[in-house]
């Protein structure tokens, strides 16, 4: 795989709300977070931008409202933002995509002659998933680092419930099968990178 000299990384809602297991339930990819970390190191250290985005919800209760601590990133991202050598960017968005927040993603990466997207992040198939398939129709070349994603479980309609692993496989055959994003593991891209 090869990853362009500047291609943006792109670190989706890795937020503390996440941690709160009682909201959301069992998450599946328990190495994810250091996948994430591993990623971000690399795109760092080689001068790549990196684009962390942050969900700002509208609901109130939710682990990832404004004011709420909940809202901040995870840690070890927190520590690792504004210390590479490229570019970086701040999004923030109510929604599921990326693309539809502030300030505007597409357009910032069009300004940079951005054309290759990496996702990692949070959740799955809701907020990368989302991201990945608009950056797919907006015709970005977006690889999807999977064990650098993790989600929980979910009931929709008729009772139907699907586990976060079932998901996760979901969207990634979703994803790859459709052709929106090149789903990868994270030893590809970091090989790809080097």
């Amino acid at each position: 795989m090869n990853i362009a000299e500047n291609a943006a990384l792109v670190v989706v809602d890795v937020q503390k709300g996440f941690e709160e297991a009682g909201f959301w339930g069992t998450r599946n990819h328990p190495q994810a977070d250091d996948n994430i970390a591993a990623l971000i190191d690399v795109w760092q250290s080689t001068g790549r931008p990196v684009v962390f985005v942050r969900h700002d919800s509208v609901k109130p209760g939710s682990p990832l409202r404004t004011g709420y601590e909940g809202n901040g990133f995870k840690e070890y991202v927190e520590q690792r933002r504004g210390k590479g050598g490229g570019a970086e960017l701040l999004v923030t968005k109510s929604v599921n995509s990326a693309f539809l927040g502030t300030p505007d993603l597409g357009a910032w990466l069009r300004g940079a002659g951005i054309s290759q997207l990496v996702l990692a992040g949070i959740q799955t198939n809701m907020c990368v998933e989302t991201t990945a398939r608009m950056g797919g129709n907006l015709g970005y070349e977006v690889v999807v680092a999977f064990d650098a994603t993790y989600t929980f479980g979910l009931e929709g309609p008729f009772g139907w419930r699907q586990s976060a692993d079932e998901l996760a496989r979901a969207s990634a055959v979703s994803l790859h099968g459709g052709g929106f994003a090149r789903v990868v593991m994270t030893e590809e891209v970091l090989t790809g990178v080097r």
